[in-house]
C-alpha cells in the first residue's frame, strides 16, 4: 500500500503597499539606496533655487511664465526638500525655461 505524500503550501498573505514600504525601509541596502536618492534631490533643490535667486524671481513669478500657480511651485519645491515626491523631468524642464535656464542629464 503507497502512502500519499501531500507538501503542505504555505500561505502567504499579501501586503499592502504601507506594509511592503515598511519592510523595505528595514533592509540596510534599501537605506543606502535612499540616502542616495534623498542626496540628489536636495542638490537639485538648491539648483533651482540658486537659479531662481539668480534670476531675481519670486514662486509667483516662476509660476506665471511656466502657466500655473504659485502654489503649485511652492509644491515643488518643498516636495523636492522633503524628499517625498520627485518632479518629473518636463516640470523641471519647464522650471529651468521660465528662469532662463535649461536642464543637462548625465549618465555618470
Amino acid at each position: 500500500m503507497k502512502r500519499s505524500t501531500t507538501k503542505t503550501q504555505k500561505i502567504i498573505k499579501p501586503l499592502s503597499h504601507k506594509q511592503m514600504v515598511t519592510k523595505m525601509h528595514k533592509k540596510s541596502t534599501v537605506k543606502v539606496e535612499l540616502a542616495k536618492l534623498n542626496r540628489e534631490e536636495l542638490f537639485i533643490l538648491d539648483e533651482i533655487l540658486a537659479a531662481r535667486k539668480t534670476a531675481g524671481l519670486s514662486q509667483a513669478q516662476v509660476a506665471k511664465k511656466m502657466g500655473t500657480k504659485a502654489s503649485s511651485i511652492a509644491r515643488l519645491e518643498s516636495s523636492l526638500a522633503s524628499g517625498k515626491h520627485s518632479p518629473s523631468l518636463s516640470t523641471l524642464k519647464k522650471y529651468a525655461a521660465a528662469l532662463g535656464k535649461r536642464v543637462q542629464l548625465h549618465l555618470i
